[in-house]
């Protein structure tokens, strides 16, 4: 993942020695962990007109958006308030202000930005979601029970608190390290400072872990005295996600996160598995015990036993029960939503079977559970609740599987299952298996996927024009651009937002100058944002109709933020990235070998470039290779961030080139430069 203009000015300016050089080299970009690196928008709490678009041009609900909302006020149970009862039960205090920024100044999380989810629904909202948003709202410190304690609402995701014998056992120290200091600072005024003997990590996503930093620095004590704990596998699976294809799915997150909307009724208003994703300082620490079977540790005077759940909701994750407090902690195997088989940024689709087993099996084995409390969302008290709630949550995903495998073994195609499938009363009925996060219909085309892949059977589907040329096509044949605009507005005008998008779809892709048709697409997602249950599907298109008004966003992400985890990442990661960077048609014909050798670390990998195929391994150095790079494992980071610039490298002893510089040129004009910044909506 090497940025071939940067390096070769690097190696040029070695040749020369010019030391005025002032760009920041980064020796490989990585985009790593996307699903969390959403930033907030801009705040929008303005009183919207009813009949006018708003300052970033949305337009408002349309009377079939209105209507449709209202109808899910008759459909769902809202009269039931037990969700805000126990989402507001044993609340201790919270900040009257909640503002964390990063070491920029920039603005990580402000909670006042949702001031505007209070009281009904506004018609630009479907009711289902507002709801959740509005208990996602709760925040601040709860006693769950006698000796365990959770920060909510700070950040996407919960921390947990539990009394320890020599001090806090603290569970999941969320996203970053601004919002977790800030978390067990409050904690520790609010009930006395501990120290932090325990940290545990659920699983291996990076709002479960990613705060770690900020947690150390507001414990207090030496982090050799904090014992570790996390499942089989946390490490590897913690820093690969998303390396490989990092870059397309940052841009695939910011529009599942909404990170360019502002916070407004007609804008981001929460992401259905908490409030929002904060974007600031991200960190990890090595686990000193790990948990790989189902077993029973005490762990600072606590008996923890642990189940298993890897391969679930993350590649890498473990639930527990505390028998003296009879609480299981469920991680987010289950959540007060339904969670993702596929998600909307990108990644390979999870298990809906082998999910719904580890539910099972937890309904099993914690029958004596009292109290349910999880990394998302607000507790459940009383073992026949927790019992509904995980048994609506196993059958949830088995339902999904098993009646997509029946229609697909049917027949029906990806999106006729999505189309068909409809979920029984009981669990459509139930809100903790309402679809704020996942949904029935992308969860279904996962299964699809699981088992047969892109490919629907149809020899059309087989060898399909690229849509920029179909496009063109279409348009042609259905009389020019003007004639689809009028189809199109007819659509819009009956409320048929889907077909009119699709509609006009073809003539963005035909034409993106065309302002009419982006004005009316746009337009067109705006309604289906509005009517959306999903958090994410809203942001999506949304984010889709910021971008036809607005332009793609050209904003990178802060590497630097990311460089506790890149050094624990392990380096052949790197290399597997760079080869999917090789310009096959520019490599056509070209050899080339090259050691990168890590002088600490005392390790030196091979590359080789062969058939427009770039192999590495992890061997002495070979002598016949054309050029050797000698760096430190460190500056490798630094440069891969960007936070060594070059007339920093040129002067460190921890980088040098023999061989073949010109050579070395060569072979990285061969990469590809991903940024990450791409249109999603336009061609």
């Amino acid at each position: 993942m090497f940025i071939k203009k940067n390096l070769t000015t690097l190696i040029q300016n070695t040749i020369y020695n010019n030391s005025n050089l002032k760009k920041r080299l980064p020796l490989a970009v990585i985009a790593s962990a996307s699903l969390l690196l959403a930033a907030c928008g801009p705040n929008a709490n303005e009183t919207l007109s009813s009949t006018k678009p708003d300052q970033y041009g949305f337009t408002p609900a349309s009377e079939y958006t209105v209507e449709l909302n209202n109808a899910v006020l008759g459909q769902l149970p809202f009269e039931n308030k037990q969700d805000f009862t126990d989402a507001n039960r044993g609340f201790i205090a919270t900040l009257p202000e909640f503002v964390v920024k990063y070491s920029d100044g920039e603005t990580i999380m402000d909670l006042s930005d949702y001031d505007f989810v209070n009281g009904q629904a506004p018609d630009s909202v479907n009711p289902s979601l507002w709801r959740q948003a509005k208990l996602n709202n709760i925040n601040g410190l709860f006693k769950v029970t006698a000796g365990i304690y959770q920060i909510r609402g700070f950040d996407l995701a919960n921390m947990t608190v539990i009394e320890g014998k020599t001090g806090w056992i603290i569970v999941d120290p969320l996203t970053t390290a601004e919002t977790a200091k800030k978390a067990l600072d409050f904690v520790n005024k609010q009930l006395g400072y501990r120290p932090v003997s325990t940290i545990v990590f659920t699983h291996s996503h990076m709002d479960h872990f990613g705060g770690v930093a900020g947690l150390l620095e507001a414990a207090g004590n030496d982090v050799a005295d904090i014992e570790v704990v996390a499942p089989g596998g946390f490490m590897e699976a913690a820093t690969n996600e998303n390396i490989i294809a990092g870059p397309a799915m940052t841009k695939r997150a910011s529009y599942m996160y909404g990170n360019l909307l502002p916070r407004s009724a007609r804008g981001h208003v929460d992401a259905g598995l908490g409030k929002a994703v904060p974007f600031g300082t991200f960190s990890i620490l090595t686990p000193t015990l790990t948990v790989n079977s189902d077993e029973t540790k005490i762990i600072d005077g606590v008996e923890f036993e642990f189940q298993i759940v890897s391969g679930s909701e993350a590649p890498s994750e473990f639930t527990f029960y505390l028998p003296k407090m009879k609480a299981y902690c469920g991680a987010e195997m289950v959540s007060k939503t339904m969670h993702n088989l596929y998600t909307l940024r990108g990644a390979q689709v999870r298990d809906a079977v082998v999910w719904s087993k580890s539910i099972d099996a937890a309904i099993e084995t914690q029958k004596d559970a009292e109290i349910y409390f999880g990394s998302h969302h607000w507790p459940v008290w009383g073992q026949e609740n927790i019992n509904e709630f995980l048994v609506t949550q196993r059958d949830t995903y088995q339902y999904i599987h098993d009646q997509s495998v029946r229609m697909l073994n049917a027949g029906l195609t990806p999106k006729e299952i999505a189309e068909e499938i409809e979920m029984p009363p009981e669990l459509a009925k139930t809100f903790s298996s309402r679809g704020y996060y996942g949904t029935a219909k992308h969860n279904a085309k996962a299964v699809y996927q699981a088992y047969l892949g892109w490919y629907d059977a149809n020899p059309v589907n087989l060898d399909p024009l690229p849509e920029y040329e179909s496009a063109a096509k279409y348009v042609k044949l259905m009389g020019g651009a003007k004639a689809v605009i009028i189809n199109a507005q007819a659509a819009y005008d009956k409320g048929e937002y889907r077909w009119s998008a699709e509609l006009l779809n073809h003539v963005v892709f035909a034409d993106a100058d065309n302002d009419a048709a982006k004005e009316l697409l746009a337009s067109s997602y705006d309604q289906l944002g509005y009517q959306a249950e999903s958090a994410p599907w809203r942001d999506v298109y949304l984010s889709g109709a910021y971008e036809l008004r607005h332009g793609a966003a050209d904003k990178v992400i802060d590497l630097a933020s990311m460089k506790a985890i890149l050094l624990q990442t392990p380096v052949d990661k790197f290399f597997e990235s760079m080869a999917a960077r090789v310009i096959g048609p520019d490599a056509f014909g070209e050899e080339f070998t090259l050691n990168i050798n890590f002088t600490d670390l005392e390790q030196n990998y091979v590359l080789t470039l062969n058939n427009a195929v770039l192999r590495h391994k992890l061997a002495p150095k070979d002598a016949a290779a054309n050029a050797t790079l000698n760096i430190n494992h460190e500056l490798f980071i630094d440069l891969v961030i960007g936070v060594a610039g070059v007339s920093e490298v040129l002067l460190s002893d921890d980088l040098s080139i023999e061989g073949s510089t010109l050579g070395l040129i060569s072979f990285f004009s061969l990469l590809d430069q991903p940024e990450g910044v791409f249109n999603i909506v336009t061609p």
